[in-house]
């Protein structure tokens, strides 16, 4: 039993579907339930198998739910990936109160105003992002709440998606048996969590090295000004592993996962690992050495491509704040040490500070619900949206209406 309102955050990922169960106290939010499953649907984030994909988030609900004893009706879902683009957008209205003070209902009216764009037919919009207001002329304004004024501008990125990944989805999400509570853009959660304000200020990038990809998003002035993917991730480890030991798929992931170094020179020569070979039955003898020779050039690919990507974006000496690592990627022994060396930058690994989820895999989707509850309050979730809600038409139709309540 749980005495606070409930919130659920579902991360469809690559490699395994996180479902976390989040209790919203006085203090702020505990995490009181996590359940995952092995996700077979998904390849380079996006769903290929819907049936493999569902039965996936049934049982990672399911597991969660068994650890607190509650039923889960909806969830919140993470949403990134290739298909996301950041499209700016400029809004303005005028003041509606007879006093000038600006209030909720304007700034609601002025973003969106902002969702008022042309987008091919294939484009959908998931989320607005303010970057800064203006008052009458008067700009940089953080939060125009209870300031004077008579007209009311905003600058955004007006978040969009493929129609056919979000609607595939949503589609998965409500075949599992749970409504969409809503939608949240994954690094704006995570840069809430995990970075300090003086690195959002300073100017930061944030670099999720995920199973199919590694996202980078760059922070400066306390706001996210880019935003892209590199198609490459911890599986193309994985892939290397498999291929230059001749191991199966899962055989390579465990070995990873166990003895797997980013740095080389954290290896001790001397040590050894033994696993079965494709059409073996015996175990084969292997070097950590060797191991660690295909881990770290994947690594290194990976790292540099974050540092092509962030010159492409137009920061060629990088940023003040350096990198924040984290994903399931920063799993790998020694990869913060080596990212420093291909980076040339300061760099740390962040990991969620809740008890069960300190791993660095968790914190999109732990970010996702602590940002829930601190964007949209008690009053707007969980009990509403996580405990027996009722059905309101479609899924996707759900989420444009939840959208709408959230501009």
């Amino acid at each position: 039993m749980t005495k606070g309102d409930i919130i659920v955050g579902l991360d469809i990922g690559t490699s395994i579907i996180r479902a976390i169960i989040g209790e919203v106290e006085h203090s702020g939010i505990s995490v009181i339930g996590v359940g995952t499953a092995k996700s077979d649907g998904i390849k380079k984030g996006a769903i290929v198998d819907i049936d493999k994909t569902v039965v996936a988030i049934r049982e990672a609900v399911n597991h969660a739910e068994r650890m607190v004893g509650i039923d889960i009706q909806s969830a919140y879902i993470s949403v990134s990936g290739n298909h996301i683009a950041l499209q700016p957008s400029h809004g303005i209205v005028a003041v509606s109160s007879e006093d000038r003070e600006i209030g909720d209902e304007d700034v609601e009216r002025v973003i969106a105003a902002t969702r008022v764009i042309n987008l091919p037919p294939d484009r959908e919009i998931v989320d607005v992002v303010p970057r800064e207001y203006t008052v009458d002329g008067l700009s940089e304004v953080s939060d125009p709440r209870g300031m004077i004024g008579v007209r009311l501008e905003v600058d955004v990125y007006v978040v969009t998606g493929s129609r056919t990944v979000l609607h595939n989805l949503l589609r998965c999400v409500e075949r599992a048996g749970l409504e969409v509570a809503g939608t949240v853009f994954t690094p704006l959660a995570a840069a809430g969590m995990i970075l300090s304000p003086d690195e959002r200020r300073l100017g930061v990038t944030l670099v999720d090295v995920g199973a199919g990809s590694t996202t980078v998003s760059v922070f400066e002035n306390g706001l996210l000004e880019r935003y892209s993917i590199i198609p490459i991730g911890s599986d193309s480890v994985t892939n290397d592993i498999s291929v230059g030991l001749e191991l199966g798929y899962d055989t390579a992931e465990m070995v990873k996962l166990r003895y797997g170094i980013a740095d080389i020179s954290l290896v001790k020569e001397e040590e050894k690992f033994k696993a079965h070979r494709i059409g073996s039955q015996e175990e084969q003898e292997f070097t950590v050495q060797k191991l660690e020779y295909i881990i770290e050039s994947r690594m290194q690919e990976i790292y540099a491509l974050v540092k092509l990507e962030l010159e492409r974006q137009g920061y060629p000496k990088g940023l003040p704040g350096g990198y924040v690592l984290t994903g399931g990627g920063m799993l790998l022994r020694g990869a913060d040490r080596l990212a420093a060396k291909e980076l040339d930058a300061q760099v740390r690994i962040a990991v969620p500070d809740f008890v069960g989820v300190r791993d660095p895999s968790y914190v999109s989707c732990v970010s996702m619900v602590q940002y829930v509850s601190r964007m949209f309050g008690k009053q707007m979730v969980a009990a509403s949206s996580s405990i027996k809600r009722k059905s309101s038409g479609s899924a996707f139709s759900r989420l444009k209406n939840w959208l709408q309540d959230f501009i």
